[in-house]
């Protein structure tokens, strides 16, 4: 071959590309699956041997992927270097879904279907196996202090919310549930509220309460969790408590406003939807009601008292940033073991295995629903939405609406304590693209490649 060296393609490869990720082959139950629909991209670099400089595209499928240069022709290279980065330093915001079209589920469909179809398959010819808590009534042992934590942390982390707004400004749109943690609002064009049109798409700024940071969640409570599912004509005589504080409940919490039905014995199946509670006359009279874990209670507003030192603030920061991921890490443990299910068409949740009745849905096309949900597999987010606001440079200051690309987020509880002094995550830097050099004029900002 003469002349420069040229890459041949190659249609068996002895590096073939990495199969795309799929889930797990171990059959869990879909309830398992509670966490992000998409998972965060590993960077990889490979250095291959009898590589020559470029980037191989269309070649034996192996486009895009970086080759290393190899010494020379005779003397191939044998190293191979992989560089796997877990925290990419700089991601996109989460992707927000059209009122429009429906959630994605988890897991497709024709992954679900699949699972059950090896599982009858693996089940054919033996005997069936005695259900497992919390299908057979009782309560699943291990979650109960996790239960009574996630509980206690939800109650510690309004609190603290209530005390640092007090020196932490955070500002509220008039006509939109947009917020922004700052003295002063974003000054970019996103509102799509009431006459959003005559104000050019402009936010009208006040204040705004804790529930706009940490957005309430309701579902109906159960008394009994296995009992049938609510109907349509009994929506306003069931309580509603918000869904965290019920997947608590039903999790062990005991709650004496919130009576549950707390089996002793697994029930009895008779069909396959039809079950019988299981005698319980030769146990012991149950014990008077008592709590096994100490509960904290929520403050009123005219008893929340700001923090008066720098040094209280800071400590206060990260107490509320500490008991934030105390309620999403466990609540994810919890949605592992009890079920979850949440509406495709609008925010809905319902903490059981089978949603309720309630024709109550009123999203896009709900009157070919007859406004009826379409309830499939919740993730965390559904059961605690995490508010994402803009976060406010380090220099301190005012976003730019020219720069709004350059610009990161993160949630408001988080941008609150982060304000307030505590140390950011390593989980929420890459949305708050900390490594971000913001430009300091217009101009600048179109030399940018």
């Amino acid at each position: 071959m003469t002349g420069a060296l040229a890459m041949m393609p190659s249609t068996s490869s002895p590096y073939p590309l990495l199969a795309p990720p799929t889930c797990s082959s171990r059959l869990p139950p879909l309830r398992c699956f509670v966490g992000l629909r998409w998972s965060a991209p590993r960077i990889q670099v490979r250095e291959y041997p009898d590589a020559v400089a470029g980037i191989a595209k269309g070649a034996g499928g192996r486009g895009g992927r970086f080759r290393a240069p190899a010494s020379s022709i005779s003397q191939p290279c044998s190293r191979t270097i992989i560089i796997t980065n877990e925290h990419v330093q700089n991601a996109d915001f989460p992707p927000s879904y059209s009122k429009r079209e429906k959630k994605p589920f988890p897991i497709p469909v024709l992954e679900l279907r699949r699972r059950a179809k090896e599982r009858a398959k693996k089940a054919e010819g033996k005997p069936k196996r005695s259900l497992p808590p919390p299908k057979n009534g009782m309560l699943i042992k291990r979650l109960i202090p996790v239960a009574y934590k996630v509980y206690n942390a939800r109650i510690l982390l309004i609190n603290n919310l209530k005390r640092l707004m007090k020196v932490i400004p955070v500002k509220g749109c008039k006509h939109c549930s947009e917020i922004h943690v700052g003295s002063v609002g974003h000054p970019f064009r996103t509102c799509k509220g009431m006459s959003s049109d005559k104000r050019r798409g402009q936010h009208d700024w006040g204040g705004t309460l804790v529930e706009a940071v940490f957005v309430p969640v309701e579902a109906y409570h159960l008394e009994d969790r296995l009992g049938k599912r609510i109907p349509h004509d009994q929506r306003f005589a069931v309580p509603r408590i918000p869904a965290l504080v019920e997947l608590c409940i039903q999790a062990g919490v005991n709650l004496p406003e919130y009576p549950t039905k707390r089996r002793r014995k697994p029930i009895i199946k008779i069909g396959k939807n039809e079950f019988v509670d299981a005698n319980e006359d030769d146990l012991p009279d149950p014990e008077p009601y008592k709590l096994e874990h100490p509960i904290l209670e929520e403050l009123n507003d005219n008893e929340i008292i700001a923090p008066a030192s720098p040094e209280e603030i800071v400590a206060l920061a990260e107490e509320t940033l500490e008991a934030w991921e105390v309620v999403r890490d466990g609540a994810l443990k919890l949605m592992k073991g009890y079920a979850v299910r949440v509406c495709g068409y609008c925010p809905e949740v319902h903490i059981g295995a089978s949603g309720h009745k309630a024709r109550n849905c009123g999203a896009f096309k709900h009157q070919q629903r007859n406004g009826q949900h379409g309830w499939q597999a919740a993730v965390l987010d559904d059961l605690i939405p995490p508010r994402y606001v803009w976060h406010l440079p380090e220099s301190g200051e005012d976003l730019q609406r020219d720069l709004k690309s350059f610009y990161g987020q993160a949630p408001a509880i988080v941008e609150i304590c982060v304000q307030a002094g505590a140390k950011v995550p390593e989980k929420y830097k890459a949305t708050m693209r900390l490594d971000i050099g913001i430009p300091t004029s217009l101009r600048e900002a179109e030399m940018v490649v």
